[in-house]
């Protein structure tokens, strides 16, 4: 968690998300449905937070880097924290609007 305050912050590690998706990561946005309908990232998998535990095997069997998002970077930043309880190489990608810019 303080690894994601601080890259909020512009003060932790950058990451480039850009390099990631052209090595074939994952976007995971984990808002609600009618969220996700209203706008995303293209090609995006939509899986709500309170369904990322039940998808944990799927999600490793993908074996490719994931970056999660949301609206605000609150749940993406609970997402990363799951997934990386699970042994998955995972990024908190923030709000949605934000890392489809990082990614173009």
């Amino acid at each position: 968690m303080f690894d994601s305050i601080l890259q909020m912050l512009g003060l932790g590690n950058k990451i480039d998300y850009k390099q990631l998706m052209q090595k074939g990561a994952i976007i995971i946005d984990v808002r609600s449905m009618d969220e996700y309908k209203s706008g995303h990232i293209s090609g995006a998998r939509n899986i709500p937070l309170n369904e990322l535990a039940s998808q944990i095997k799927t999600i490793q069997q993908l074996q490719k880097p994931i970056i999660t998002c949301c609206r605000s970077g609150a749940r993406s930043g609970m997402a990363k924290s799951t997934l990386q309880q699970a042994g998955i190489e995972v990024y908190n990608g923030g709000p949605w609007t934000s890392l489809q810019q990082k990614i173009q």
